[in-house]
């Protein structure tokens, strides 16, 4: 079940260091756009542009990663008070390993959402998938609506577990410690 954040939900759980974006490491596709209302609007970090679809539905967010990602949770910005019938009502998330085995992993409500959704990834075992690829489609919108509007969309990866030699320091979560945590 999704779990409504405040204005910076994923910001904050990325401050927190215990998850990373990485979306940016991912191929984006859409399943159709309006001309100028496509993928870089729906990750440029403002709130004010979005993705829209031009199209039947399901709409579709393909995002495919070069390598086995771990994936815990998706945040969708929306806002229904702006974007009334084109606000998504039904979502459905996939996972697989390229389009053609991709399995549900969950199928979202939203009611009249307006903010972060947070939406947990994960599988029977209750911990965060290893996914190639991940797909929102969006099923069904307010009103019956026919195309639908996404402002952004965040995919984190967990944090915990891996540097295997700082599992010995216990957790140091000041800023001084956590700038040397990853060696690139």
């Amino acid at each position: 079940m999704p779990s409504k954040t405040n204005e910076n939900g994923p910001t904050n759980a990325e401050r927190s260091g215990t998850v990373r974006e990485v979306g940016s490491q991912a191929i984006w596709s859409l399943s159709s756009c309006k001309p100028g209302f496509g993928i870089d609007q729906l990750r440029d970090d403002c709130m004010d542009t979005y993705w829209q679809s031009d199209g039947q539905l399901p709409h579709l967010v393909n995002i495919q990663f070069q390598r086995k990602t771990t994936v815990s949770d998706i945040y969708i910005y929306t806002d229904y008070k702006l974007d009334e019938s084109y606000t998504p009502n039904r979502i459905s998330i996939r996972a697989g390993t390229n389009f053609n085995d991709l399995q549900e992993i969950d199928v979202i409500v939203l009611n009249e959402p307006t903010g972060w959704v947070q939406m947990p990834i994960k599988d029977i075992r209750e911990k965060p998938i290893r996914t190639f690829m991940i797909q929102i489609a969006v099923i069904s919108n307010h009103q019956n609506g026919r195309d639908t509007h996404m402002r952004q969309i965040k995919v984190h990866s967990p944090t915990q577990g891996r540097g295997v030699a700082m599992d010995h320091f216990g957790t140091c979560n000041s800023v001084q410690f956590r700038q040397y945590a990853t060696i690139r």
